[in-house]
């Protein structure tokens, strides 16, 4: 994790016992251990060459894959892992490395039963369950993004690693961040190939024009390593961490925080917070200045390193050093936190549910509990995500990124505001034309009414907000009213809907479709009862109007049994719909039996082009029409309507 500026994170190390045999290998080892990650892997390339044990070749080939871990060069520690499971080599983190390494590719079927195996092998470990969930949702995050903008921001970006930015000035016109580039003091490191880090800064001109980079200063720059910047709220005070040796201070890694003065920060000063032992990582300063995360790898974490915090004292010093807790830290690595004047803290962590890497996260604390939630495609992505900085009340900033595959480089995010429209039409549903002048009613889920009418077109538009459910309800003079709904729930990217809403006029008998009954019965089958639950919503939605459903038959059969039979299947359609809570005085039933035919209209004609519009569907046309139409023309007589007696009906209090 060097060129995120985060310290070694030490495998299971093998021990001195087992890198005894020959110089070549103890010289690999203690290379390794101080994180030189390039000449430990030709060193152990050496080593192999000279050591005859199967097992110790094995945890060799262990090794350069690990080296291929910390460098953050999934492709090649895939190979390197592959080779070491191929040998069976006996420690289950082998699968576990193996995974991760599959997963940062986005390899997901093939990482799967490696975090499986894992699992079996250490059920106590979250990271194998969790693995496994991440593959497979981590597709889905991939193919739904979550509407924010991603792009990768130039002009800070180097050939080197550039990370970790932050803001440094309340008009935002000024990003500090870590870089490797080649105007960085240091001297290449034997780990990375790349130059220690230092902290770098650029500016927005008046022509809207990011600067190239520009080094903070020797106050803060040195030949070690700076970076992971954390500004104060008044951009007055720079955190940051540093890894040049401190005088009687054994940890390799510690907190300085500079004031500044003038244009420049001056001289840094060390916050002794955990001791001279612990190494203390990625400064977060809260915006009331009273806390200040940090991250540590100390006793007392969860895993690797592990998100803590200090709280000022009533004199103002700094408390004693708290551990978020297992809702934040994980067995895994939890990096890079940053606390967002909202008081969200965001941070970055390989243990929780995720794309591939480094994720990013969002934590909210609520009553002392925290909840975590991934902030998915395309923040995140199955390369590292880290170092996450927002402008207060906008959803904008930036953050650092690998998956470019070539280095990590800043990237600038924001999230649109989400824009909806609907666009409808008022039809009528008879001659299925626009009906213009038609008023429609837009009622909000807030409680917020608005209307308009629809146009010669028959088009009426509204705006919509965001996270809110509509009803759209359509009035006209002369026909049942009619609505439509819409949502913008759930919908993270802006979007124009459409919807038709049909009208249908009431001067002529209205059939209800789907109505069916057994050969002879009047009793409604199961069926017929979901058709009528849609009348009962339009008698709802109509509350001034009085109907007379009428059921209709063919002409088979006695023309008394037929009508006798009709009415009872038009008493038993009044029976449901009275069941349904529609009041007795608004329904009168009447059975038509096979006294009138249906007259063909255009809509009808459309469906059954064998049937003339205007034509009378009696037993004298039906006679001429094939034997197969002639069922079709009797089914369409077998119908049940209603037409409308009053629009005028006042309910009953």
């Amino acid at each position: 994790m060097m060129k995120y500026f985060a310290l070694p994170i030490f495998a299971i190390l093998i021990t001195s016992s087992a890198f005894s045999q020959g110089n070549k290998l103890k010289k690999a080892n203690d290379s390794f251990a101080a994180a030189e990650w390039l000449k430990a892997i030709e060193q152990y390339r050496d080593a192999y060459e000279v050591v005859e044990d199967k097992n110790k070749k094995t945890e060799i080939i262990f090794q350069i894959a690990e080296c291929f871990r910390h460098m953050c060069d999934p492709q090649h520690a895939e190979m390197w892992y592959k080779k070491t499971i191929d040998r069976e080599f006996q420690n289950p983190v082998i699968y576990l490395y193996y995974a991760n390494a599959l997963r940062a590719q986005g390899k997901l079927k093939e990482a799967e039963p490696m975090y499986r195996k894992y699992k079996e092998l250490v059920p106590d470990d979250i990271r194998g369950e969790n693995g496994i969930q991440s593959c497979r949702i981590a597709q889905q995050w991939i193919d739904s993004p979550n509407g924010y903008l991603v792009e990768n921001f130039k002009p800070a970006n180097s050939r080197a690693c550039d990370n970790s930015p932050a803001f440094g000035r309340d008009d935002f016109k000024v990003v500090f961040f870590a870089s490797t580039n080649e105007s960085a003091k240091g001297q290449v490191r034997e780990g990375t190939g790349e130059k220690a880090f230092d902290i770098f800064y650029t500016k927005l001109d008046k022509k809207d024009k990011w600067s190239a980079p520009v080094s903070v200063g020797d106050e803060i720059n040195t030949e070690f390593e700076e970076g992971s910047p954390s500004i104060n709220k008044s951009f007055t005070k720079m955190y940051y961490t540093s890894c040049k040796p401190v005088k009687g201070k054994k940890a390799s890694a510690h907190i300085m925080v500079s004031t500044l003065s003038g244009e420049t920060f001056g001289t840094p000063e060390m916050l002794d917070i955990a001791g001279d032992t612990v190494d203390v990582i990625h400064p977060a300063i809260s915006n009331d200045e009273k806390t200040l995360y940090f991250v540590s790898d100390m006793p007392g974490g969860f895993g690797g390193y592990d998100i803590w915090k200090v709280t000022t004292n009533e004199d103002g010093k700094w408390g004693n050093p708290e551990n978020l807790g297992p809702e934040i830290n994980t067995p895994g690595n939890e990096l890079y936190p940053y606390s967002h004047a909202d008081g969200t803290l965001y941070f970055s962590s390989d243990g929780h549910l995720g794309l591939g890497g480094l994720d990013i996260f969002k934590a909210k604390n609520e009553n002392g509990k925290w909840t975590v939630e991934n902030m998915r495609s395309p923040i995140n992505s199955y390369a590292d995500d880290y170092g996450i900085v927002f402008q207060p009340n906008e959803e904008r900033g930036f953050f650092s990124s690998g998956r470019d595959k070539k280095d990590i480089d800043l990237y600038s995010f924001v999230l649109p505001p989400l824009r909806f429209n609907i666009a409808g039409k008022i039809i009528d549903d008879r001659s299925e034309k626009p009906l213009a002048d038609a008023l429609i009613k837009c009622i909000s889920s807030d409680g917020i009414t608005t209307d308009t009418k629809s146009g010669p077109d028959g088009i009426f538009k509204f705006a919509l907000k965001p996270n809110t459910d509509y009803v759209f309800i359509a009035f006209k003079e002369g026909f049942l009213n009619n609505k439509a709904r819409q949502s913008t729930k759930g919908e993270v990217k802006s979007k124009d809907f459409t919807a038709q809403i049909n009208l249908t006029p009431i001067d002529k008998p209205i059939e209800v479709p789907d109505i069916t009954y057994d050969f002879a019965r009047a009793e409604l089958r199961p069926e017929s009862k979901t058709a009528l639950d849609k009348l009962v919503e339009t008698l709802n939605d109509n509350p001034n109007i009085t109907i007379e459903m009428m059921a209709n038959t063919d002409y088979i059969g006695n023309d008394k049994a037929n009508t006798e039979l009709s009415q009872r299947r038009a008493q038993s359609v009044v029976d449901y719909l009275i069941s349904k809570g529609i009041a007795m005085d608004r329904l009168s039933a009447k059975g038509n039996g096979e006294s009138v035919p249906k007259v063909v209209d255009e809509k009808l004609n459309k469906q059954f082009p064998f049937l003339p519009v205007g034509t009378i569907l009696n037993e004298t046309f039906i006679k001429t029409l094939s034997p197969d139409n002639q069922e079709f023309a009797n089914q369409i007589n077998r119908r049940t309507e209603f037409k409308v007696l009053r629009t005028d009906y006042v309910p009953k209090q």
